[in-house]
């Protein structure tokens, strides 16, 4: 059975496909020497497009040319950061700075910030109302762990960051989202533009941002906003186009207008998927303020990144954490919005309190802690003398994990980089650029038929055309690599976790925290413990991939057709037999959605982990974010961009032929 799988005509195809290009990746440099042939190994200088010269020539154009008759773009950037400003400045004055006015020696504070005792109660508030007594007591303490362990400032200036870019990111992406339901013609030309964005690494957007907007806080928000948003504009999509039509038929029975029918049916009626994408927006919201504490955001992220710029284990660690606390804060409240019933409609005749409790209670608490301050300071700040610290015993630990264990540390980094690294990298980058671009347009050809195929040999030649080939290469190696041990780790838990209901319970909890982690987060550890380089990017990678993997694994598991389940245990199926032939066949197309998503998550990560040392496209892209470089930022990241939108249609095809010939479609 097995010899005749191996050797069907789609299997030769493979083998082959695999045979030749090992051949050319082993013997590309003797090739070389033989005929003189430099073309072989790098693309020919003289062949390149020079796309990063004319990105930059174009965006200083748009800065310093372009006009639109009563302004220019440098006035309509500078606007749209004033617009964004305002608030920002309000919220990060409520949260963390105060109320001041005047400048420098002349500047007078007219009203503090909200105090920590404030912040918490309003948290704790939202949180009961959002789900239970048991998700507010998560939440206050999540919030007090801040004050207590010296994080409320930069936390504070993290949040308010948060405050402003998700109320832009939802609204801008239901906006969209309400005009691709309307105008299927416009959800059509928006797609490509939504994979590009979801695609192009987070560092891309801060290099032609920085250079539109400038060093600070608003470029950064801008940069957070965009990266945020598309996904808020799928779910909203989405959400409006799947209301059941019995309920759009009661609208239009009811005598709604088109406007009616927008605001009092269908968008109330996908309120709870609605939250899915805020929830999204929320957690990309945070991951980008982090990073884009490199030009100029401030906050959590830049004390992660003073850290680990200085190897400051304690401090790395500490700042690490307060995000992580604050990811589960705002990703648990979120979550229970989602999910949360609509509340009775008080009476007519019901006082203020009745009929808006919670507002009451908010305006108490914030007028009553203020009054509080003035008299008790411990109200208003909590006290520096009674905070807490462990960085000490962080940088104690890591010390001795490193001293105790390092032999053990380094022989498994030895034995991945001689095993696996280096000679999976040997294979990848010696692959000829014009056999790659052949390879990448069979393959994709022979799975999803010619239209793809030409599609990936285009992005791949453009990949070469500008340069990049060995960089994308080295990318493409260590994507794959940290995907096969994520996806080798992560199946496994998730069948376990499919067939078992405690173990379901506890995994799930896991996978959870995972995802709750910002990517910079997961560097901080993985560098104290193996250093930089390509292993410890892989270990990262791994870690901040492997969520997907497991929860979809677990989903196509559980998901399996009960009566499937049943006709193979009447047929005599072993428990082993009934897993192998019946549950994963019928879960291969949730399996392949969770493939898709870890190569989709290894390639943000492996942008961020240019921190460490790697030197592939992610490098490129930080390199362009250090020298201001747009062109060379953009292009490197469209680059990342056209190998993630590949492997997307191709893991796409392929789970849309095994749903066809599962007959599930």
């Amino acid at each position: 059975m097995m010899w005749r799988r191996l050797t069907t005509p789609a299997a030769l195809f493979w083998w082959g496909l695999f045979a030749v290009t090992w051949l050319l990746s082993s013997y590309s440099f003797q090739l070389y020497k033989a005929f003189d042939a430099r073309w072989i190994i790098r693309f020919p200088k003289g062949w390149q497009i020079n796309f990063e010269g004319w990105i930059s020539d174009a965006m200083r154009w748009l800065l310093e040319d372009a006009t639109f008759g009563l302004f220019t773009f440098r006035e309509l950037t500078r606007f749209i950061s004033g617009l964004i400003e305002i608030p920002y400045d309000a919220a990060r004055a409520l949260l963390a700075d105060g109320f001041i006015s005047g400048l420098g020696s002349n500047a007078v504070e007219i009203a503090p910030p909200l105090s920590w005792l404030a912040v918490t109660a309003l948290a704790v508030m939202i949180a009961r109302y959002a789900k239970d007594w048991g998700l507010a007591a998560l939440v206050g303490a999540c919030f007090v762990y801040l004050a207590i362990f010296g994080q409320w400032q930069s936390a504070m200036v993290t949040l308010a960051s948060v405050v402003i870019a998700v109320p832009i990111g939802v609204m801008g992406g239901l906006a969209l989202g309400i005009a691709c339901y309307r105008a299927p013609w416009f959800e059509r030309a928006l797609r490509p533009v939504l994979d590009l964005m979801q695609t192009v690494p987070i560092f891309a957007y801060l290099v032609p941002i920085l250079f539109l907007f400038g060093f600070g806080p608003v470029s950064a928000l801008v940069a957070t906003v965009i990266y945020a948003m598309p996904p808020m504009v799928r779910v909203a999509t989405v959400a409006l186009q799947t209301v059941p039509p019995e309920v759009v038929e009661a609208g239009h029975m009811a005598g709604c207008t088109k406007r009616q029918m927008m605001w009092k049916v269908l968008v109330p009626s996908a309120g709870p998927t609605l939250m899915v994408g805020v929830n999204q927006v929320i957690m990309l919201s945070l991951n980008m303020v982090i990073i884009a504490s490199m030009i100029g955001a401030g906050g959590l992220g830049f004390d992660v990144l003073s850290a680990l710029r200085s190897l400051d284990i304690g401090g790395g660690i500490e700042a690490g954490l307060a995000i992580v606390v604050i990811a589960i804060a705002l990703d648990r409240v979120s979550q229970a919005f989602a999910t949360r019933l609509p509340d009775v409609a008080p009476t007519r005749d019901a006082g203020l309190v009745q009929r808006h409790p919670y507002l009451v209670a908010a305006a108490l608490i914030v007028a009553g802690t203020y009054l509080l301050g003035l008299i008790i300071p411990f109200v208003q700040d909590y006290p520096e003398r009674l905070t807490l610290t462990t960085s000490a015993f962080w940088e104690d630990a890591m010390r001795w994990i490193n001293v105790t264990f390092f032999d053990t540390l380094d022989a498994i980094k030895s034995f991945f980089l001689t095993w696996l690294l280096l000679p999976v990298k040997r294979f990848f980058t010696g692959i000829p650029w014009a056999w790659g671009i052949i390879a990448a347009g069979l393959a994709a050809g022979r799975v999803g038929g010619w239209r793809l195929g030409a599609m990936a040999a285009v992005m791949t030649a453009l990949i070469a055309s500008v340069g990049l080939w060995n960089e994308a290469m080295t990318t493409i190696y260590l994507c794959g690599v940290s995907v096969l041990i994520a996806y080798a780790i992560g199946v496994p838990l998730g069948i376990w976790a499919g067939q078992r209901a405690r173990a379901h319970a506890w995994v799930g909890a896991f996978i959870d925290t995972l995802q709750t982690l910002p990517s910079f987060v997961y560097l901080i550890p993985v560098v104290m413990l193996f250093r930089v380089g390509e292993f410890s990017a892989m270990v990262a990678v791994v870690l901040y991939a492997l969520a997907p993997a497991v929860r979809y694994a677990a989903h196509g598991v559980r998901s399996v057709d009960p009566q499937m389940i049943e006709a193979g245990l009447v047929a005599g199926c072993t428990p082993r037999q009934l897993l192998w032939r019946v549950k994963l066949p019928l879960a291969a197309p949730s399996l392949l959605l969770g493939l898709n998503q870890t190569i989709m998550l290894a390639l943000s990560m492996l942008v961020i982990t240019a921190l460490v040392g790697t030197r592939d496209l992610g490098q490129e892209v930080y390199i362009a974010l250090t020298k201001a470089n747009t062109g060379q930022g953009i292009v490197a990241g469209v680059a990342v961009a056209f190998i993630a939108i590949i492997a997307d249609r191709i893991i796409s095809a392929m789970a849309r032929r095994s749903k066809e010939r599962l007959g599930l479609t």
